[in-house]
């Protein structure tokens, strides 16, 4: 029968997981201290992201606890751990798993299961252990010293078909001498050494560890006498916890059967502040591995600084290979480490109104969808109690009591909720607040947003003395659904605007802006012409209240940096980005608002180099001081000089050129007739004359030349020390 190599590995694994699993059941066994359960008992989340856990129980005499975190907590827990044992005690010692590599793990053993070795080779590695192994087929047992592995060959088949095959021997030393013996008979292999036992049966165990790559055990130990007290607090990553609000708006209560356009003209149109109620819950998320009972929960609003650095993960330095002298092509090399620097983004809170949403759906009273029961009938009386409940609104805040106490805590703000029971890897939403605030509503427009209509929308001024976390808005009017909006983080005392729907009573149009530049006056300031312009931004809106009842109206206009805001004189409030206009509808009457802005701006022009024509345009200019344009004309008069000897020179220029080209032909003539012949000597005399008249045109540029010279020093001189406007 043909055996190999998988075979006989396999053979012998039932022996060596059996001598194995007693040695890992008790490399894994409690420790000598007993185990005490130290329950979380308070929990405080932030809304940047963290978690403060505290547990608080007893222990007795020297004992040890166990908590369970994932992997990517553990740098959390090394950073922030903090102990106490309040009773005398004393902590001893705080033990984890290693998050060294694997591989460097398993080659610190004696038996290295680095690459998945196979029978032969974990034999190999035995060489000079002492060994019992077990025969299969009625043969005896052979004890012995592991001398080596080797590989032979042996011919199996029958004679006609001989085929050669590759036998695993293992080589044991003994009293007689060597005896060889084939793995594939192996059935069992005991070693002596218990030192070598537990070697492989750790190295086992960080294999088994390994795979567990999710949960990690850190152990605490405490030691005293008795029983004492002891608290472990720590920082981990945890959800943020999230707010959802329930706005319910000042107003009539909607009656049942009502028509949703009668509804929907319910909606508040009134400008004065009145109270509304305000409900908020917080949603919470117990995303980690133990049960919260009977905790304190507490609630902070604020941004702690909190970053994650890797003290898990063992740091080795790489160190460099010097060879030795007789080596020396390769020196140390020396590493110089890089820091990378990142610029930390500014986070500002600024007021936003939420963008145009769907106009609400047919508001239905809340309470007519679904039934009462599962089956059978009311009677007269049980007909007759459900209408006249739902004949009444819907109040959300009559049952619901906010559970939280709420106080600033320095810079934040946080919020405590007593005895909170969330099972692990569950959530729940906890009434934080339920407090009336100050409501005013009104009718938002910005042209960006929507163009045609404004928003229904309300500032709220946050008067219940709470940090008001960001998050969304369910609008409530009459007991019914109005819309959906969004706030931003709220401190008390601030006022925030909000929008939960689309205004289609009243419509607003933005006229195309307009912009014109106009010249307001001039000054010469050491020769430069200084322009002062006045830039003017112009819009308008046409707003309508095709309603019957009045409202307030809230115009967002974009405010352009630089520009100073001339009509109206004074906004309700501006951003960075906008002005806000606010004021009263009177129904079907037109309203009219003009948002002017202005910019002066000033130009700088060098006179020295401007022409005749533009310093005469400017001269002429009646929005200039006379003064200026009278120095303008003067400068005028000096340039337009100027102009005039550089016209003449030009001239003479010209001639010059038009003389010497003539020249050039009478000297290609002259080369084509007799030197003697009387044209020859006519031709010779044009050229002395024309020599003459070129010599007297020289003369005259240079002349002319020194005049503008001087016109120019005149002008410069002039213009260097003017300065008049």
């Amino acid at each position: 029968m043909r055996t190999d190599l998988p075979f006989a590995t396999l053979s012998c694994a039932g022996t060596i997981l059996g001598i194995l699993i007693p040695l890992s059941a008790a490399a894994q066994s409690p420790p000598v201290d007993a185990q005490a359960k130290v329950p979380v008992k308070q929990v405080v989340l932030f809304s940047s992201g963290v978690g403060y856990f505290e547990h608080f129980g007893s222990v007795k005499d020297s004992s040890s606890t166990i908590l369970r975190f994932k992997t990517d907590q553990i740098n959390d827990i090394l950073k922030s751990l903090v102990l106490e044992d309040m009773d005398g005690g004393k902590v001893s010692a705080v033990t984890y798993p290693s998050q060294g590599p694997l591989a460097r793990t398993l080659k610190s053993f004696q038996i290295d299961l680095t690459t998945n070795p196979p029978l032969a080779d974990l034999l190999n590695q035995l060489r000079g252990a002492q060994v019992t192994v077990t025969r299969g087929q009625g043969a005896g047992p052979v004890e012995g010293t592991v001398l080596g592995v080797e590989k032979q060959q042996r011919t199996i088949g029958d004679k006609d078909h001989p085929q050669l095959t590759d036998v695993w021997v293992l080589n044991l030393v003994g009293d007689s001498g060597i005896q060889p013996v084939e793995l594939a008979q192996v059935s069992d292999v005991k070693i002596a050494d218990p030192e070598l036992r537990k070697e492989l049966a750790a190295a086992l165990t960080a294999l088994s560890q390994a795979r567990d790559k999710d949960k990690k055990p850190i152990e605490i130990h405490f030691t005293g006498q008795g029983e004492r007290r002891v608290r472990i607090g720590y920082v981990v990553e945890t959800p943020v916890w999230k707010t959802s609000y329930r706005l319910i708006l000042p107003g009539a209560a909607a009656a049942v059967g009502a028509e949703p356009d009668a509804l929907q003209k319910r909606v508040a149109r009134d400008e004065k502040p009145s109270q509304g109620s305000l409900q908020g819950w917080a949603i919470v998320e117990n995303q980690t591995d133990s049960d919260w009972k009977d905790v304190q929960l507490s609630l902070v609003s604020g941004r702690p600084i909190s970053f994650i650095q890797d003290l898990y993960q063992p740091l080795y330095v790489p160190r460099p290979l010097v060879q030795p002298e007789l080596y020396a092509s390769l020196r140390p090399q020396t590493y110089e480490g890089g820091v990378e620097e990142k610029d930390a983004a500014r986070m500002e809170l600024q007021e936003r109104i939420a963008t145009g949403a769907a106009p609400p759906p047919s508001q239905m009273p809340m309470g007519r969808a679904g039934g009462f029961g599962g089956g059978g009938g009311f009677g007269a009386e049980g007909l007759a109690r459900r209408d006249t409940a739902l004949s009444v609104a819907l109040n959300p805040t009559s049952s619901i009591a906010s559970i939280a106490s709420a106080a600033k805590v320095g810079e934040l703000f946080q919020y405590t909720v007593g005895s909170v029971t969330i099972a692990r890897q569950q959530s729940a939403m906890l009434p934080i607040v339920n407090d009336s605030v100050q409501v005013a509503k009104l009718s938002i427009y910005n042209p960006n947003v929507l163009s045609g209509h404004p928003l229904l929308g309300a500032r709220i001024k946050n008067t219940s003395g709470k940090f008001l976390l960001q998050g969304p808005i369910t609008v409530l009017q009459g007991g019914s659904y109005a819309g959906d909006a969004s706030i931003e983080d709220l401190p008390p005392g601030q006022e925030r605007l909000i929008s939960f729907g689309i205004d289609q009573e009243v419509t607003v149009h933005a006229s195309e802006n307009t912009q014109t530049s106009t010249l307001l006056t001039g000054k010469i300031v050491k020769g430069v012409l200084e322009l002062t312009y006045k830039q003017l931004f112009s819009q308008d809106y046409t707003s309508e209240d095709k309603a019957e009842s009045p409202r307030s109206l809230l115009i967002e206009a974009p405010r352009h940096p630089g520009w100073e805001l001339i009509e109206p004189v004074k906004p309700l409030e501006a951003t960075d980005a906008l002005y806000r206009f606010e004021g009263k509808l009177e129904a079907h009457k037109p309203v009219k608002l003009t948002v002017r802005e202005q910019r002066v701006d000033l130009q700088r022009i060098e006179i020295l180099p401007m022409d005749t024509f533009s310093i005469a345009a400017w001269g002429k200019s009646g929005q200039i001081p006379q003064n200026v344009r009278d120095a303008l004309a003067k400068a005028g008069q000096l340039k337009s000089a100027m102009t005039d000897s550089e016209r003449q020179i030009h001239e003479r220029q010209q001639t010059i050129a038009q003389i010497s080209q003539e020249q050039t032909r009478i000297r290609e003539n002259m080369k084509a007739v007799n030197a003697a012949s009387a044209y020859y000597k006519r031709l010779l005399q044009e050229l002395d004359d024309q020599e003459t008249q070129i010599q007297d045109l020289h003369a005259k540029v240079q002349e002319l030349q020194k005049k503008l010279d001087q016109q120019r020093k005149e002008l410069e001189d002039y213009l260097a020390e003017l300065s008049v406007g």
